[in-house]
This record gives C-alpha cells, sequence and structure tokens, in this order.
C-alpha cells in the first residue's frame, strides 16, 4: 500500500505541473493561434527580403539610406516603452486594480499612437519623393513590411482601446482578466515584429 503511494505521488505531482503549465499561457488560445500565424507570414516576408537583398545588395544599401534611422529608433523605444507598460497593465489587474490598469492600458495606446505619427510623417515624406512600391526591390519589401506592421499598430490600438474600456467599467478582476491578458499578447507581437524589422531595413547593411 504505501508503496503504490510512493510510485503514485510522483506522477500525481508530475501531473498538476502540467495541469498549471498548460494553464499559464496568457490570454486566450485564439489570439495564439493568430498570432502564429501573423508571425509565420512577417517570418516569410523577412526571409524573401534577406534573399533578395542578398543579389541586389548595393541597390538596397543606396535606397536603405534614405531612411531616418533616427525616426526607426524612437519607434523602437516607443514601442518598447508601451510594452512595459502593457506589462505593468497585467500586473494591476492581477492584483485587482483595475483603474490602473486602464491607466497603463492608455499609457500604451497613446505611445502606439506616437508611432503611427512618426511613420505617417515617413511614409509622407516618401510618397512625396515620388517612392511607391515599383520604385525598386527594396522600397517594395520597404513599404510591404512597414505599411503592413502599421495596420497591425492600428489593430492592437483597437483592440487595447476596447479592453480599456471595459478596464474602466469595472469589467475585469482579480480572477477575470483574460481579455486584458489578451490585448496584451497582441501588442508584445506588435513590439516584437518591430524589434526584428527596425535593424533588418533600417540598418543592417
Amino acid at each position: 500500500m504505501n508503496s503504490q503511494i510512493t510510485v503514485a505521488g510522483p506522477f500525481k505531482a508530475a501531473d498538476a505541473r502540467l495541469d498549471q503549465e498548460a494553464g499559464n499561457l496568457p490570454g486566450d488560445l485564439a489570439i495564439w493561434i493568430f498570432i502564429f500565424a501573423e508571425m509565420l507570414a512577417f517570418g516569410a516576408l523577412f526571409i524573401a527580403y534577406a534573399f533578395t537583398r542578398a543579389g541586389n545588395v548595393e541597390l538596397f544599401n543606396e535606397s536603405q539610406a534614405t531612411l531616418s534611422q533616427t525616426a526607426g529608433a524612437i519607434n523602437t523605444l516607443v514601442l518598447i516603452t508601451s510594452s512595459y507598460f502593457v506589462v505593468r497593465a497585467v500586473s494591476a489587474i492581477k492584483r485587482g486594480l483595475s483603474e490602473q490598469c486602464a491607466w497603463w492600458l492608455s499609457g500604451a495606446f497613446s505611445l502606439g499612437g506616437v508611432f503611427v505619427a512618426i511613420k505617417m510623417v515617413e511614409f509622407h515624406d516618401k510618397f512625396v519623393a515620388g517612392i511607391t512600391l515599383s520604385t525598386n526591390a527594396f522600397y517594395m519589401f520597404y513599404l510591404a513590411l512597414t505599411f503592413f506592421h502599421f495596420m497591425h499598430v492600428l489593430m492592437g490600438m483597437i483592440i487595447l482601446a476596447c479592453v480599456i474600456a471595459k478596464a474602466r467599467r469595472g469589467g475585469y478582476s482579480r480572477q477575470d482578466h483574460t481579455g486584458v491578458e489578451t490585448g496584451a499578447s497582441f501588442w508584445h507581437m506588435v513590439d516584437l515584429l518591430w524589434i526584428i524589422l527596425f535593424p533588418l531595413v533600417y540598418v543592417i547593411r
């Protein structure tokens, strides 16, 4: 009898740990399926960019020199800071501080607006200069990648706005905050993609 308890104990403990780990995925499962699909799409574009650049190094370097690394670096800091705000928002709601959660998310939303404004200035400058997707291979990738990411930032801001509105109504609690984690997970993806995109397109030569 004692041997059965001794043998079964470790297995039960292992099962408990597995159950706990399975529940550690933040947010809704659907958002993670979406994030995985989006990461694959961006990954394919990043690989295509790298291979195309390898065959057109001089053209890519020359065109890349027209980009504002300062603007790109500022936007990198903006998104990293916004992700920190989102982390603080999740931490707040886990402690039952709904209003504090809303304030941190509002900060992240505002920084998203800063990112959008800077990118719109960059896009405007390129379009005024007559640069389009058909100008050359570099600008095709630059405009496609950054605009695709730009749309994800806008989508993330819409998600954050919905979460903020619900948090302010007291719709989340210490026990029920899946929506906050879902929005946070999407926003972290947006940040991660830019952290890859910025050095790849703006810096590496």
